[in-house]
């Protein structure tokens, strides 16, 4: 059997996780123009843009050899949650024989959860199983840790791309890692790359931090939201994402005696605007805006795949909570038709506003 799975953020982590397992796997290549045009003419018109860009991947690793797709569910009426079915009906008419294996959260399916788990596991001891699951989220927890920094420092990098040349070289090096020794020797080799970064001073007052918001798939995947970090940071800004790979991973995995994730906190600070789970992360979004303002970011882009049914009672909830929190927020819903050049003027007219607002608030 080869392996494959969605690509979104960063793929070592999955594959780390599965190549530890014992299995051979075909790691999915990150989604292009052609990828997405691909997922487009597979995928039904109606469909949100990650399905179709996860169907095009899945084509193109179908198409080098993979022949079981690992993949997460959802909850609650986000459409997310048929996602595997669906892609794997269309799979079929296409003529690819394809085995499925679909995770639920396991803390509201623990059978079915586990019965997945064990498709993963047969050829190893529990003893493998157990160093494999905490080696990987130790290398996800540091990747993470490592992303963060370079996410504030890109915004002051003196040489263009430094940054994320890098965050590359430290992906590099955690991919390679074996077992928890060479975890801490990667670890100071990480901290040093980032501690060398030649950045330019800027003083506390003038500095911009922007939260990324929004569905998980477009927050995270950089080849479908327009390297909106990037661009962020070419614009002199800081930015704070909503989602990390061991935020998810500690929230749906872990049991919740021995996990210390934020995630019930920021659901709480959403609950004034939506009182009840109504599917995608609609409630961690508007969340996660109460939590930045309290944190003094200076605004927020609100990223959603056009027509996501979560995050559209979450745009439509947004302006009103702008005015009452007194935060500038832009929503920017992304699709297959979306321009680079129509949603970076917005950015940047956005961010021109934010600058404006910071410096009377000097001058004040």
């Amino acid at each position: 059997m080869k392996m494959t799975f969605p690509h979104m953020g960063n793929p070592i982590i999955y594959k780390k996780l599965i190549e530890l397992l014992g299995h051979e796997i075909v790691c999915p290549n990150k989604p292009t123009k052609k990828t997405i045009e691909l997922g487009v003419k597979h995928s039904p018109e109606f469909a949100c843009f990650p399905m179709k860009a996860i169907m095009g991947t899945y084509i193109e690793s179908l198409e080098r050899g993979a022949d079981v797709i690992v993949t997460s569910g959802g909850h609650g009426p986000c459409r997310a949650g048929f996602y595997g079915e669906v892609h794997k009906k269309i799979l079929n008419n296409m003529g690819y024989d394809v085995e499925f294996i679909v995770f639920d959260s396991i803390h509201k399916d623990f059978k079915g959860f586990m019965k997945n788990m064990m498709k993963l596991v047969k050829h190893s001891s529990l003893l493998k199983v157990y160093k494999s699951f905490r080696l990987v989220y130790k290398i996800t927890k540091d990747i993470d840790y490592f992303e963060k920094i370079i996410q504030t420092k890109r915004a002051y990098e003196i040489n263009k791309g430094e940054c994320s040349k890098a965050l590359q070289e430290i992906i590099s090096l955690y991919d390679k890692v074996q077992d928890h020794k060479e975890l801490e020797k990667i670890k100071k080799t990480s901290e040093y790359i980032v501690d060398n970064i030649p950045i330019k001073y800027v003083e506390e007052d003038h500095k911009i931090r922007i939260g990324i918001v929004g569905e998980i798939y477009v927050v995270m995947e950089s080849s479908v939201n327009m390297k909106i970090e990037e661009v962020l940071a070419s614009l002199g800004c800081e930015v704070r994402r909503s989602h990390y790979l061991s935020d998810w991973a500690e929230h749906n995995i872990v049991p919740k005696i021995f996990r210390h994730d934020r995630e019930e906190e920021i659901l709480k600070k959403g609950e004034p605007y939506i009182e009840v789970q109504i599917g995608g992360h609609a409630k961690e979004t508007l969340g996660h805006i109460v939590d930045y303002k309290e944190k003094g970011l200076d605004g927020i882009i609100h990223l959603l795949p056009f027509g996501c049914l979560p995050e559209l009672v979450s745009q439509s909830i947004i302006p009103r909570m702008s005015r009452e929190i007194d935060m500038p927020i832009l929503s920017i819903a992304l699709d297959e038709q979306s321009g680079l050049s129509n949603n970076l003027t917005r950015i940047e007219a956005f961010v021109d506003i934010i600058k404006t607002k910071k410096k009377r608030k000097i001058v004040s």
